[in-house]
């Protein structure tokens, strides 16, 4: 405890943040302003800029002429400076993670060993992608060589969320300038610091105008950002309703869109698996980071044969979870972005009560000591579920999972698989066959087998059906920020034969 607390006692954040641009710090062009506080206690952070339309055209247009150099650097300048930003945020590991659990409300534990060490891992591994990609050249009819190279497509906007504020900014920025792009990332509203540290730290690292923060509203400066004509490309991660609206605006520009968006994920457990295993996964899937992830394990299936010794045991497991300040080691479970999306969540707790369901554990917040003052929510587990209840298909993004009963694999299928999104799940059980055939039949991007929320570089993520569009994590998102050029050469002297010769 006390080691943590000397940690949160060294940070110092700047009393007011500007937006960064052109590789400098400037008032919003209007000198509008927002306040960042703590959700865990209310404490007021700094002060923000809230970027205007003017401001958004500006970083781009700073970006693309910083693109006019950037875009003829080599694979192997970008992979040293990639290099150089990883072993910038291991020096400062403890520095941003202390920010980001102050400005979200998520345990040190999880910010010193995931979403920081990770972003850090991102940014070396698409270091190495670069420097490995090759062209690819062939002959075509013994007359023709075909030449396929990839060219960066531009500049980039971005949109990031709150709930993974600093690991999404490595998953869009790593990739982005390993491709040889430029960008004006967007963080959200309800979390910027960590990212407007991390703009002050690499400072001068990079060449000025490739890399852009503007700060702000949603419906403001990202709907700025969605209106703005001169983006090459749109990357987002956030809520479907949002992504949607995204998407069109894409669309109605004709340039490409990657999405990352919501989900509801299927949670699976048959009977022949790792009991104790299996009770620490359903807690990993549905509480790590405050249950706010997008693929998170929110709907249990349990089949019917341990069903009644799967969840006494599991609610006994919630109800011994520690939650607690986010800046204190022992804490398990943080607090929730803010009172907003707390209030979300126990409306949610209101609905499954109307709908027949029962709260088995939880279902309310933290009203007293010194949780009283922030968004904390009690681990929330509700049984006597349907398949069909708005809390089995509605995402609840918190700490909050209904238990659903199932017989048989075929029955579990197709539960799993009667929802609009596709993004996350988990099979557990010993039977590496059914794993897998369970694993194939459930319509999703990423399925974990006797485990839950690992997203390591060098895996694909991302969703089906309207849980997005594009995979991160991997080199194939470098496909996605670069555009096919494609050289042929002819390799004959002759003449064509289409027209007279004389």
């Amino acid at each position: 405890m006390r080691r943590i607390i000397i940690i949160m006692e060294k940070v110092k954040l700047q009393a007011q943040y500007g937006l960064y641009i052109n590789g400098e710090w400037r008032n919003a062009s209007d000198g509008a302003t927002y306040n960042a506080e703590s959700p865990a206690d209310g404490s007021h952070l700094a002060v923000c800029a809230q970027g205007s339309r003017e401001d958004v055209e500006a970083a781009s247009a700073a970006a693309w002429e910083a693109f006019k150099t950037w875009k003829k650097t080599t694979p192997a300048q970008r992979a040293a400076l990639l290099n150089k930003i990883a072993d910038i945020i291991d020096a400062n590991k403890e520095h941003l993670a202390m920010v980001e659990s102050m400005d979200n409300g998520k345990p040190i534990r999880e910010t010193m060993n995931v979403d920081i060490p990770m972003a850090a891992e991102h940014f070396r591994y698409f270091a190495g992608c670069i420097l490995a990609e090759e062209g690819k050249a062939s002959v075509l009819n013994e007359q023709f060589l075909s030449i396929i190279l990839r060219e960066p497509i531009g500049v980039v906007g971005q949109i990031i969320p709150w709930n993974f504020p600093f690991l999404m900014a490595a998953w869009k920025l790593a990739p982005v300038l390993a491709a040889g792009d430029c960008t004006v990332l967007k963080p959200s509203k309800e979390a910027s610091l960590s990212i407007l540290e991390f703009a002050r730290l690499i400072d001068g690292v990079l060449p000025a105008g490739v890399f852009n923060v503007i700060t702000g509203a949603g419906s403001k400066t990202g709907q700025y950002m969605l209106e703005h004509k001169n983006f090459a490309k749109l990357a987002f991660t956030g809520s479907t309703e949002v992504g949607r609206n995204v998407g069109l605006a894409a669309a109605e520009r004709i340039i490409p869109a990657t999405l990352e968006l919501g989900g509801k994920s299927a949670n699976i457990y048959f009977d022949d698996c790792d009991f104790e295993q299996a009770i620490d996964g359903a807690q990993l899937g549905i509480l790590f980071n405050q249950g706010q992830v997008c693929c998170a394990g929110s709907r249990i299936f349990v089949q019917d044969t341990i069903y009644d010794k799967f969840v006494p045991a599991l609610v006994k497991a919630f109800n011994k979870v520690k939650v607690g300040l986010p800046w204190h080691d022992d804490t398990q479970m943080g607090s929730q972005i803010n009172e907003t999306q707390l209030r979300k969540i126990l409306s949610y707790v209101e609905i499954a009560k109307h709908e027949g369901a029962t709260i088995a554990c939880g279902g309310e917040r933290f009203t007293e000591g010194e949780l009283a003052k922030g968004a904390f929510m009690k681990p929330t587990l509700i049984t006597n579920v349907t398949n069909d209840m708005r809390v089995a298909q509605e995402e609840i993004f918190g700490p909050v999972a209904v238990v659903i009963k199932f017989h048989d694999e075929d029955e579990v299928v197709a539960m799993a698989n009667d929802s609009e999104y596709g993004l996350g799940g988990a099979v557990w059980t010993k039977d590496i066959n059914k794993a897998i055939r369970v694993a194939r039949n459930v319509e999703t991007g990423r399925m974990w087998v006797n485990t839950y929320n690992q997203i390591p570089e060098h895996s694909p993520f991302g969703g089906y059906k309207t849980s997005g569009i594009g995979r991160e994590t991997h080199k194939m998102i470098l496909n996605h920020y670069t555009q096919v050029k494609n050289i042929m050469i002819n390799l004959s002297y002759a003449p064509s034969g289409f027209y007279p010769q004389d």
